[in-house]
């Protein structure tokens, strides 16, 4: 920021994101609707190749969501339940639950115990073969719900429980309107969409040690347009507070701090090399003891 105080400009909301948001959801609806009268080969290979895409969409924007991009910070509460609204289509509650995780691994990149973004010890020891990485990555969504209970669980929310029984509510009424079909288009589309797809390369990308000492990577290949540009991820953890859409802005001012860092151009190929490269498994993650006060949310 000394050397480029210009980049300041970038921090500020995208009023953009809302109604990409609320195109997306407006899809998904279309979709279920879509769905209800086809065959469920069709219902499976439609939440895959089109569900799929839009859930794991959809928690990026989730995400963008958390660090107030859509509202700015001075509107944290109109986040939160923009958050909530974001969600409905994913099946799962997850919104609210994620921004309080979430902003621990941006305080506590890595911290024992803190960040939950970090595989637990069995994770590590158990998925270690190419066969058994496999099936993590297909495994994916679940490890993710499952890990903060095991790592660092927290006393349930207010909102955590508006995003439960708002989450019921529209489950129940996709139910009650189109049928069964439309519920599994639903939420295999999660599932499918957070595990073995090729935008959950991001998952891996981040910040597994492919190379050693180098802990965060950043992804500039094609897939950032589906993503909100969660790719550009040194540039994130640096400015958590610009949106997704301006991060491409900051590598470019600032070129001379990003262009020269391991990065990425396809996360197929992350995917395909966490695999098959026996030297990397869930344990390639820089774990550190954190020392003094620690604030979660």
């Amino acid at each position: 920021l000394a050397k480029h105080p210009e980049i300041k400009a970038l921090m500020k909301p995208d009023y953009n994101l809302i109604w990409v948001v609320v195109l997306m959801v407006l899809a998904q609806l279309t979709a279920f609707y879509l769905v209800k009268d086809l065959d469920w080969k069709w219902v499976v290979f439609w939440a895959y190749v089109f569900g799929s895409c839009i859930s794991h969409s959809m928690t990026l924007a989730i995400h963008e969501i958390s660090h107030n991009s859509a509202f700015g910070n001075c509107k944290a509460m109109w986040n939160r339940w923009f958050g909530i609204f974001a969600n409905l289509p994913l099946g799962l509650p997850y919104s609210i639950s994620f921004k309080r995780y979430h902003m621990d691994h941006h305080r506590y990149l890595g911290g024992d115990g803190i960040d939950v973004d970090i595989p637990t010890n069995f994770e590590g020891w158990f998925f270690c073969t190419p066969f058994r990485k496999f099936m993590w990555i297909v495994l994916q969504p679940f490890f993710y719900a499952i890990r903060p209970l095991c790592i660092n669980p927290k006393p349930i929310t207010r909102l955590e429980i508006i995003n439960l029984l708002a989450q019921l509510a529209f489950d129940v009424t996709i139910y009650y309107l189109w049928g069964v079909k439309s519920i599994f288009y639903m939420l295999a589309g999660s599932v499918l969409g957070l595990g073995l797809h090729p935008i959950s390369g991001h998952f891996i990308a981040e910040h597994y040690m492919f190379l050693k000492g180098h802990e965060t990577y950043s992804y500039y290949g094609p897939l950032n347009l589906l993503t909100f540009n969660v790719g550009y991820h040194n540039e994130h953890h640096d400015f958590p507070n610009i949106p997704g859409k301006s991060l491409p802005l900051v590598k470019k001012i600032a070129a001379e701090y990003y262009d020269n860092l391991p990065q990425y151009n396809s996360w197929i190929k992350v995917l395909y090399d966490f695999v098959m490269d026996d030297t990397i498994s869930p344990y390639s993650r820089m774990k550190r003891r954190l020392k003094g006060e620690v604030k979660q949310d």
